[in-house]
């Protein structure tokens, strides 16, 4: 299994980074019914306002190749979609567990 874990700094206001974080949430926790190989799906939005990340994933697929599968899935690129304006940094781990 593969531990596919992401996380997102987003430009904006307050309440603007708040309200695309929601967005992004609630489309990347409707995948796992869309998507085969997504095993699960864990998304958090940063409440610790000492930090500067936003929003982190924790995805489960399979295999290595899963996670290029889940990537380019056509409901995963309509998630993402809703963060592209506003996504100022992204930081990924993908490890093997």
């Amino acid at each position: 299994m593969v531990k596919h874990i992401v996380t997102f700094k987003l430009k904006g206001s307050d309440e603007e980074r708040m309200q695309a974080a929601k967005d992004f949430k609630d489309a990347l926790m409707a995948l796992p019914a869309q998507i085969d190989v997504l095993k699960s799906m864990e998304v958090g939005i940063n409440s610790n306002p000492a930090e500067s990340w936003d929003l982190v994933l924790t995805a489960v697929v399979p295999t290595m190749a899963d996670v290029d599968v889940y990537a380019r899935h056509p409901a995963h690129v309509a998630a993402a979609a809703i963060i592209s304006n506003v996504k100022d940094s992204r930081a990924c781990v993908d490890y093997e567990f």
